[in-house]
């Protein structure tokens, strides 16, 4: 299984360091593999919420038994794991492939990041919807853009980081002088 991972993730890396070259003098390969993928799980993440919150859920309350839980956070529950999931196996197949931490420690760490930004996710939609009056599709758009930037910070410099002074040399490259 792993090998597969390995080659699908080689496979995305060259289909988007083929359109990184015009964004070259902006910002670093990683940055750049960043965005693409984080984007795309990004989107994955609202096309779940609005799905689960509208055909799923159909607006109503999840009643568990032991809580009842509104729409729109039952919502939020049901997609974290295969948010969790799909994310992770870009950040570390794609993006952070050089990373040589072992990859349960890589899904730990990844783990706690998800975590901290869905305490984040929770309140904040919590006080969007509820506090504001806002709708709960909007809501999850705008508090997935604010923990973007929470994440990719706390990806490089905790979840994969490298010790490889090689590795990071070209990480920490200004974008001028990566230019081929």
């Amino acid at each position: 299984m792993s090998n597969v991972l390995i080659a699908c993730g080689k496979s995305i890396r060259v289909i988007i360091d083929f359109f990184y070259p015009p964004f070259r003098k902006f910002m670093t390969l990683q940055f750049f593999r960043y965005g693409i993928t984080g984007a795309a799980n990004l989107v994955f993440d609202w096309i779940l919420y609005f799905m689960i919150y509208n055909f799923v859920l159909r607006h109503k309350m999840l009643n568990l038994g032991f809580v009842t839980l509104s729409s729109h956070i039952a919502a939020l529950a049901i997609k974290v794991p295969i948010v969790l999931l799909s994310g992770f196996l870009l950040q570390k197949y794609v993006t952070f492939s050089s990373s040589s931490l072992n990859g349960r420690v890589q899904l730990f760490r990844y783990a706690i990041v998800f975590f901290v930004n869905l305490c984040i996710s929770y309140f904040g939609i919590k006080l969007l919807v509820d506090g504001f009056n806002l709708y709960p599709s909007p809501s999850n758009i705008i508090i997935s853009i604010f923990t973007v930037f929470i994440s990719y910070f706390s990806q490089k410099l905790y979840t994969f980081k490298t010790s490889d002074p090689a590795v990071f040399q070209e990480l920490q490259a200004s974008p001028q002088s990566l230019k081929g």
